[in-house]
């Protein structure tokens, strides 16, 4: 049976959509975003606020184990950080080599380090030599900066440093999430390591779904953007029977619900607005709520609009 996977995505899939995702149902397991290690061991609190799951056992609350990503350059620091993170107890250890944005990039973190294939494998091995041998230990990375030359020798050298698994995004730093996805470039490097290999990148059908895994030769597959634009679509993978729109609406009520209560209320507005353009890719009803809420500016009037469309659990919440 083929693992199916929930992608880190940073700046979107908080720990908010991770819960409404999860409990919707499909995943094996997931990531979550990234935490930065620059020049300092971090606080557990630090840990805990971008991966809230660790309080509830590294689990989201409909029992989905969520593993902690880690990114930086430094190999001694990243050690360090992630001595502290096992004492967590993280369902999982990541580590990052594929965030393709310039604000990371430019402090040496993520695929900016793809040029480097033996500082790969120096991180690696000096966090391997901390995370104990029962902790999954994973990384993920793109196909290069620029182009695809050293692909293979990144993933070679991960695979040295002691990683039980890799996850390889189908496309280059340049790239950036311009399809298509290089499946054919994660076939040629699941074939030249012995570890196994989880393919990622522009699946957002069912029929993409298989189309990777036939191009790529992985029968697992992590999901990004289309889990977002469909959040059923893991379950469609696995021929469970779904309830359309009437089963996502519920989810979008209870997102909005804890983005009220996280995020201060002129900001809020962004994060759902955010989900529904991407989730009307596959939703008539998403497009006409966010068509709806996209001119509207307070917490209070989208509220309002939420509960007008009918959407279920729709609350209004005190100021």
């Amino acid at each position: 049976m083929s693992r199916i996977l929930l992608a880190p995505m940073e700046g979107l899939a908080d720990n908010l959509l991770r819960g409404v995702l999860t409990a919707i149902g499909g995943y094996d397991w997931g990531i979550c975003e990234f935490v930065r290690v620059s020049g300092n061991v971090l606080p557990v609190k630090t840990y805990e606020r971008i991966c809230p799951e660790l309080l509830n056992g590294s689990r989201t609350a409909a029992g989905t184990p969520m593993r902690v990503q880690l990114l930086g350059s430094d190999p001694y620091l990243m050690a360090e950080n992630a001595r502290r993170l096992v004492t967590l107890n993280p369902a999982g250890v990541d580590l990052n080599f594929g965030c393709p944005a310039p604000t990371v990039n430019r402090h040496r973190g993520g695929a900016a380090l793809l040029g480097e294939p033996e500082l790969l494998n120096r991180i690696v091995s000096a966090v391997r030599a901390v995370v104990p041998v029962d902790v999954p230990f994973t990384a993920k990375m793109r196909l290069g900066i620029d182009d695809t030359s050293l692909a293979v020798d990144c993933a070679q050298a991960l695979a040295a440093g002691g990683i039980d698994e890799l996850i390889v995004h189908g496309r280059t730093k340049l790239d950036g999430y311009r399809p298509p996805a290089r499946w054919e470039w994660i076939d040629r490097v699941r074939a030249a390591i012995d570890i196994p290999l989880i393919a990622n990148g522009e699946v957002w059908t069912v029929e993409d779904f298989r189309n990777c895994q036939l191009a790529t030769g992985c029968a697992d597959i992590m999901l990004g953007r289309g889990a977002i634009a469909d959040p059923l679509l893991a379950r469609r993978v696995r021929g469970e029977e779904t309830g359309g729109w009437a089963e996502v609406a519920p989810g979008v009520a209870a997102y909005w619900l804890g983005v009220r209560r996280k995020v201060v209320p002129d900001h809020a507005g962004g994060r759902i607005k955010q989900w529904l353009a991407l989730l009307r890719r596959n939703y008539p009803e998403a497009e006409v709520l966010y068509q709806t809420l996209r001119p509207i500016k307070t917490a209070h009037e989208i509220d309002a609009a939420l509960i007008a469309a009918g959407i279920p659990g729709a609350l209004p919440l005190a100021a």
